[in-house]
């Protein structure tokens, strides 16, 4: 095994196994010959198949096992061509006056990329799901924690507070936005002939509308999105979009997985201990941020290999090469390092515990980010060098709330105006951040 898919992590993403697994395009190819046979005698193209033929059929779809996996790839190894393995195959579990209508009028092509539809539609409800409890996590935490201030930090310096609620909510929306747009994403297919015309289709029944006939079965008998116009291949724009989504989804959580890491770093956060878990081999103290890092990793390699199979997908020689057919079997890699990262996402944001000690020291060592709100204030009231005056009282400089204090008292403002600036500290420095949890999470 050369992929730790395969093995050190499979537990973990076993879900896939199925979908994206040789085993599981061989399963899918069997669905689409076994749904195109029966469209062409519910269509009166096929003479009619007995009701009991038709059940044989519907439940090798239903029921398809390992079994029926290695009798296709024991025709495989005879044929040289896995495709009419699977049509060969299903002759088996259908009356020879039917075996013509297997595969009646289709290129490699039409099964393969309508199985790999189903398969990315698999895959795309099994990541939206596991995505979802992310979200859920992310949408409890922030706003349980929408009124803990803490101190932001900008090109890594002190920097005007937050809530640690609302800096949860800003991933929050982003990746809800993101959830959003893979939920509802096409996933296209096509079912043409040998350069997407039609052409033997006509020559065997000239008379049926066979356009019509291709819309009806990908969107009504797969549940996919119909490609109206393709050369051999179904040109694969979709499938590259949604790998470009997949892959800035993962940069999105990328980001998320540092922030998290260094705000345990800070010591904002801690981690729950495992009984039984190592930290270190030589330091027995440390609880190492390990989930978020997993994750990071994993979410890195997921993102290369989905931008280039989406930067590649969408090119073909002419009519058709099998570059492909190769890129195509790499699904599953993409998706398994995305599900993978999900959980240890998951997992590391189910051990975090907020240390408010550490928030509110961090921000009493930091009173001057109140420059900020008195040079404003300043302006409000019309002193035109209210940043000169605080650039050249703070720049640089580690102030006390004391000193702070004592500038807005010599400072030209109203008395009920420096009464109100006197009351500010860091922990009340948060604007609204509160409200915009509230409003938009």
């Amino acid at each position: 095994m050369l992929s730790p898919l395969d093995d050190r992590y499979r537990p973990k993403v076993l879900e896939l196994d199925a979908v994206f697994s040789e085993y599981g395009l061989m399963q899918s190819r069997t669905v689409v010959e076994i749904r195109w046979l029966l469209f062409l005698v519910e269509q009166g193209i096929a003479p009619k198949l007995s009701a009991s033929a038709i059940k044989k059929l519907e439940k090798l779809e239903k029921n398809f096992s390992a079994k029926d996996y290695k009798a296709i790839k024991a025709i495989e190894a005879k044929t040289n061509h896995d495709v009419k393995a699977v049509e060969m195959f299903v002759r088996k579990f259908t009356p020879k006056s039917h075996w013509s209508w297997i595969h009646f009028a289709c290129t490699s092509e039409d099964i393969n990329n309508t199985s790999y539809g189903l398969m990315l539609q698999q895959g795309q409800a099994i990541l939206v799901s596991q995505l979802k409890e992310i979200l859920k996590d992310l949408k409890q935490k922030s706003r349980q924690w929408k009124g803990v201030p803490m101190l932001c930090r900008t090109h890594g310096q002190t920097a005007t507070p937050s809530t640690m609620g609302k800096e949860i909510g800003v991933f929050y929306l982003r990746i809800l936005h993101l959830e959003n747009v893979l939920r509802n994403f096409p996933i296209t297919a096509k079912i043409n002939g040998a350069t997407g015309n039609y052409a033997a289709h006509v020559s065997a029944f000239p008379k049926k509308n066979w356009i019509k006939l291709s819309q009806i079965f990908v969107e009504k008998n797969l549940g996919l999105k119909w490609n109206p116009l393709t050369t051999q291949i179904e040109n694969h724009d979709h499938q590259a979009s949604f790998l470009d989504q997949t892959a800035l989804l993962s940069s999105v959580l990328i980001d998320l997985c540092r922030d998290i890491w260094g705000y345990v770093s800070l010591g904002y956060f801690g981690q729950k201990v495992v009984a039984g878990e190592v930290g270190s081999s030589t330091m027995p103290h440390k609880v190492n941020p390990i989930d978020f890092e997993n994750a990071e990793g994993n979410f890195k390699i997921a993102r290369g290999l989905a931008r280039t199979l989406a930067d590649e997908l969408p090119i073909s020689r002419w009519q058709r090469d099998l570059t492909d057919s190769t890129l195509q079997r790499n699904f599953g890699v993409v998706f398994g390092h995305v599900l993978l990262a999900f959980k240890s996402l998951q997992k590391g944001l189910g051990k975090l515990e907020l240390k408010r000690a550490a928030l509110k020291k961090d921000l009493q060592n930091a009173p001057e980010v109140l420059t900020e709100a008195v040079q404003t204030v300043l302006r409000a009231h019309g002193h035109a060098d209210a940043y000169d005056q605080l650039k050249a009282f703070s720049r640089g400089k580690a102030l006390t709330l004391d000193e702070v204090r004592a500038f807005i008292e010599q400072s030209k403002l109203p008395a009920a105006t420096k009464k109100e600036l006197l009351t500010l500290t860091p922990e009340t420095y948060t604007g609204l951040s509160q409200l915009l949890v509230e409003t938009f999470i």
